[in-house]
């Protein structure tokens, strides 16, 4: 399997000069770990993640170095610290683009998997060119072995037409869920993703089965609340959690 077939299509973004509470409020909200940012262009500038948010000055948690260890390490450092402890940018605290790992939409599962593990991180940003396509986390790892694993047969081409269809025919509705993710395998589409209404869950189906080339579906969609930042499963992963 390829990147493309399993990556979050829809993505989250901020700019550089998105104040950092704004940042931190949508990944709450979203119930994600990172943000790529991005410029006008849709261009790829940086990442920001539940890590830069460690080490601030509003909660005290900011390095406190000895006054030799500072003359030590150089101004420098201290000085790059410094913007990353009380910057109230995204782009003052974020990753920037020349450090981040990367993945392009055909690239293998396996070539991903392998990055994401010999650089230690949790995401990858999908790009094509430069311009921010989608991205690939752990989770979507999860749900793609979660979710296929209940069927044998590998993705066709057919099945990536279908994938495509159905992701087109909910993006367009108001009621789309949060972090979409489509799996198509023969025909048996699993929808994955966030929805903060109940009463998404059964248009959002329905959106899908009315795709040509759809045998059935599968809904592993969660409803998340956003008051108390609690998430609950499908009531379809909740019987097969009772199974297992």
């Amino acid at each position: 399997m390829r990147v493309h077939q399993i990556m979050t299509r829809k993505v989250a973004t901020v700019k550089a000069d998105t104040p950092i509470l704004e940042a931190a409020n949508l990944m709450l909200y979203q119930h994600i770990s990172g943000i790529p940012v991005v410029g006008d262009t849709g261009k790829l500038i940086g990442i920001v993640s539940e890590g830069d948010f460690i080490r601030r000055s509003e909660i005290g948690t900011q390095r406190k170095r000895g006054r030799w260890l500072k003359i030590l390490l150089g101004p420098d450092l201290s000085a790059s610290e410094f913007v990353h402890e009380q910057g109230r940018r995204v782009g003052e605290i974020m990753t920037p683009a020349v450090d981040l790992c990367t993945a392009t939409e055909d690239m293998l599962l396996e070539d991903a998997v392998q990055l994401m593990e010999r650089r230690s991180v949790k995401r990858l940003p999908v790009v094509r060119g430069d311009a921010l396509v989608g991205i690939v986390t752990r989770s979507d790892f999860l749900r793609a072995v979660a979710s296929l694993a209940r069927d044998v047969p590998d993705p066709t081409a057919d099945d990536d037409h279908i994938r495509e269809r159905v992701i087109a025919a909910i993006e367009k509705s108001e009621w789309q869920p949060l972090r979409l993710s489509v799996i198509v395998r023969d025909g048996v589409a699993h929808l994955s993703g966030a929805i903060t209404d109940e009463r998404f869950r059964k248009a959002i189906i329905v959106a899908a089965e009315n795709v040509s080339g759809v045998r059935l579906v599968h809904d592993h969609i969660y409803l998340f609340d956003a008051m108390s930042g609690l998430s609950f499963r499908s009531p379809e992963d909740e019987e097969w959690a009772k199974i297992g």
